[in-house]
């Protein structure tokens, strides 16, 4: 009997990789980051973490933290995207400055930095969003097929959403 070799991505063995190093969260955003980069394509690539009870969100990463600090937080109003993203945990894809300009109240910032579209991947834990990876590029970058290229990332951030910080 023959057997089909299975190849490893080794995007997602890198990032796999990371989540065993010491120095957490920072091992993995930082693999996380540079293994989406490559993957799929981000001018911004951040990481949200989504309290249900407040209602807010809070950076845990950016790759950009002169514009967007770690630590930042915002209250999310109720509307299309969070009942999409954060109720139903669907991907949101932004394709144009208008598309993100109807969504996001810092739209002007990221228009500054040269993006233009947007691709929103929740982060899933038993049936809730507890977080997103947001990457964002130039108009028309991201696609249907990104959020399959996408979704084994953003679970693989998962660890690091649950873990206390003192783990």
């Amino acid at each position: 009997m023959t057997r089909t070799k299975v190849t490893a991505d080794p995007r997602l063995c890198a990032v796999a990789a990371a989540q065993g190093r010491a120095d957490q969260p920072d091992a993995l955003f930082t693999a996380l980051d540079e293994a989406v980069k490559s993957a799929i394509g981000h001018k911004l690539f951040t990481i949200l973490t989504y309290d249900g009870d407040s209602g807010e969100a809070a950076r845990v990463y950016s790759n950009l933290p002169g514009p967007y600090p770690t630590g930042g937080r915002k209250r999310l109003a109720p509307g299309p995207w969070t009942e999409a993203v954060l109720d139903r945990g669907e991907a949101y894809i932004g394709r144009t400055r208008d598309d993100l300009r109807k969504v996001f109240s810092d739209h002007e910032l990221i228009a500054s930095l040269g993006c233009a579209s947007v691709l929103n991947m929740p982060v899933r834990w038993r049936g809730r969003t507890l977080g997103s990876l947001n990457l964002l590029h130039e108009a028309g970058w991201y696609a249907e097929d990104d959020v399959a290229a996408c979704l084994p990332f953003a679970q693989l951030t998962l660890p690091a959403l649950l873990a206390p910080a003192d783990l």
